[in-house]
């Protein structure tokens, strides 16, 4: 059993979770990972579980919010799930 990071908990069901840069991290749960390791929208302040938006090295959750947030290159991002091609 270990501890998780965020919370504490001692969890026999713990993960780690090793990064890019080195790190590791041990959490009992998503929620924690995700409270822990997601980046966050700079325009709403969520977490972005999916892919996200990135405009200049800033972190949106969606289009919309590029576009709020994000000077001109932000008025170019467009959502694209459900929109007709063409």
């Amino acid at each position: 059993m270990a501890n998780c990071d965020v919370c504490g908990n001692d969890y026999w069901m713990s993960f780690q979770v090793h990064t890019v840069s080195g790190q590791t991290y041990t959490f009992d749960s998503f929620e924690c990972a995700i409270h822990r390791l997601a980046p966050e929208c700079e325009h709403c302040h969520c977490r972005i579980v999916g892919h996200g938006v990135e405009v200049e090295g800033r972190f949106f959750c969606c289009a919309h919010c590029a576009r709020e947030g994000a000077a001109t290159l932000g008025q170019q991002i467009r959502d694209t799930v459900g929109a007709h091609p063409g």
